[in-house]
């Protein structure tokens, strides 16, 4: 399986990736259709190439290919120079292809991806520039995006609240969302991976207290997904692909943060949502989508399936005597490259299939939300996570 997985990210997802470079405007190209037509006129969405930054910066750090640093570097002057307001602070929501402000919302969401792909480069690069520019960002999130109750969401280019529509689903508009609240943490772990700040290490454990006192539902053991401002559930949604990454990146931010009560505080929660997704959500070698007020979504979604691989994965490494969730990690790995991966040329990973495997036509390739940030990771994760291993393992004597 890891022979495997590395092979797909170095002659797949790293090649598809690359093709994308705008070498005339900058950053990478932000459509591709399902028919494989590329539109270099589609707007440049900032959440899309903080996650090609991210990507690349990644890429290198766990194949050591200094070529890679050029397309990393390639996203970073974009990011730099095209997506940050150098007036009013923050990264905007969209570019126009030229690399010009189109859509300006300031979104806590994005402003965290940008912390994650910046802190990465930085860990890739050695340039402090990349790291300030990760702490400006920061600052302004806790600045401007947050209140009394926790974190907001959207806000127009002077950081004034504005309505939710950006990370609001199944018709309701929320005033706080797991998923923002989510990638912040993630973003704040990778912050604080790299520098080891006092006071970030202060925000994860805020953060954490939120995830356990707020978001997660322990009589369901899910998490809720859409709040009101003062953390009140607005819809019956479980979230498959959302528990299972959540899982993960949770334990990765009690491993980073090296608190042994937190450890110990977030790990039955960790399990309960893994064993959750395993019983109710993975079926025919698959993740389903999510249930709403009883009704399960059976579609398959691209992000689902990658990140269910490093959760299970995840799962396994933590407790090796639940042989099940390796094993789950395995199948949903086949299930990828049978159905998922798209093996036309010049093509990446389907958005989606449907219950029997058949694609669902129309759904890009590549958009703002659809990049290599999901399937990439779980590569990486698998990869280093095998190399981690054998650097543990004693030398045959």
């Amino acid at each position: 399986m890891v022979q495997e997985i590395e092979k797909h990210l170095r002659e797949k997802l790293i090649p598809f990736w690359e093709g994308l470079a705008d070498w005339q405007q900058g950053g990478f190209y932000g459509y591709l259709g399902y028919d494989l037509k590329l539109d270099k006129r589609a707007e440049k969405g900032v959440i899309l190439n903080s996650r090609i930054l991210w990507f690349f910066s990644n890429a290198f750090l766990t194949l050591g290919e200094k070529g890679l640093l050029i397309y990393a570097e390639h996203a970073y002057l974009f990011l730099r120079d095209c997506c940050l307001d150098k007036k009013f602070g923050g990264v905007y929501w969209s570019l126009t292809c030229e690399g010009k402000a189109e859509d300006e919302t300031k979104h806590t969401y994005n402003q965290a991806f940008a912390i994650y792909a910046l802190s990465s480069y930085y860990a890739a690069s050695g340039k402090r520039e990349a790291l300030d520019l990760a702490y400006g960002l920061y600052e302004l999130i806790e600045k401007r995006c947050r209140d009394e109750g926790g974190y907001g969401e959207a806000y127009d280019r002077e950081f004034v609240p504005v309505s939710n529509e950006k990370l609001s689903e199944n018709g309701v508009m929320a005033t706080r969302t797991m998923n923002t609240l989510l990638h912040v943490f993630e973003a704040y772990t990778e912050l604080y991976r790299v520098d080891h700040r006092p006071d970030v290490a202060d925000k994860l454990r805020q953060i954490l207290d939120v995830f356990a006192d707020k978001v997660y539902n322990p009589q369901k053991r899910r998490q809720e997904v859409f709040f009101d401002g003062e953390w009140n559930s607005l819809i019956d949604l479980h979230s498959y692909g959302h528990d299972i990454e959540t899982s993960w990146l949770l334990d990765r931010g009690c491993q980073t943060l090296g608190d042994e009560k937190y450890t110990k505080k977030m790990e039955p929660m960790i399990l309960a949502m893994a064993e959750e997704i395993y019983g109710r959500a993975y079926r025919n070698h698959s993740v389903m989508n999510e249930c709403e007020n009883g009704v399960e979504n059976t579609n398959r979604i691209w992000w689902v399936q990658a990140e269910s691989v490093v959760g299970f994965l995840n799962a396994w490494e933590k407790w090796p005597e639940k042989e099940y969730f390796w094993e789950a990690a395995k199948d949903i790995w086949k299930y990828i490259c049978l159905v998922m991966v798209d093996k036309r040329a010049g093509s990446e990973w389907y958005w989606r299939v449907d219950e029997i495997g058949k694609p669902i036509e129309g759904e890009p390739i590549v958009e703002p939300w659809k990049c290599p940030y999901h399937n990439g990771r779980m590569c990486m994760e698998v990869i280093r996570r095998q190399k981690g291993k054998q650097e543990q393992e004693p030398e045959n004597r």
